[in-house]
């Protein structure tokens, strides 16, 4: 066995193309994010306008959580470091948006409704799946894989 290193995990196994839809995704929750932070009002707007009395009361705090993790969890999906642990971070944010935030607004705004289901699809998808064989989570597992075999 020497020469040969074999790893266990399924999400080396994944086809390319989940590869790029996990970037598209990361990229997403990128541009959501700058867009929230370049205009903190819509979003503090947002999350005040969800009629539940805590988030109401502390959507200063909300808007600026909800920003960086989406910012930092939208790179770590994009370049593929702890894909699992950034999706499930996301997963009640988009959760809330969807229920909360765009349900509320499916009339005027029928698009963020549909891109909020879509990105909560694609975060329970790598939320199970992995990162995938193009990612820093296989780059450093391979690397551990070499390191303990020498």
């Amino acid at each position: 066995m020497s020469g040969t290193i074999s790893t266990n995990k399924t999400s080396t196994r994944q086809p390319y193309w989940l590869t790029i839809l996990r970037v598209v995704l990361g990229f997403i929750l990128i541009w959501k994010a700058i867009n929230f932070i370049r205009d903190t009002a819509v979003l503090t707007s947002m999350i005040e306008q969800t009629g539940v009395g805590v988030f109401s009361r502390s959507s200063g705090v909300l808007t600026t959580i909800v920003s960086i993790l989406s910012l930092l969890c939208g790179f770590f999906i994009t370049v593929g470091l702890f894909t699992r642990i950034s999706t499930i971070v996301m997963i009640p944010i988009i959760v809330v948006a969807v229920i909360f935030v765009n349900m509320k607004d499916i009339e005027r705004n029928s698009f963020e409704l549909l891109l909020s289901i879509i990105v909560l699809v694609l975060l329970i998808l790598f939320a199970i799946k992995g990162s995938g064989q193009l990612s820093a989570d296989e780059y450093f597992r391979l690397g551990a894989a070499i390191d303990k075999n020498n």
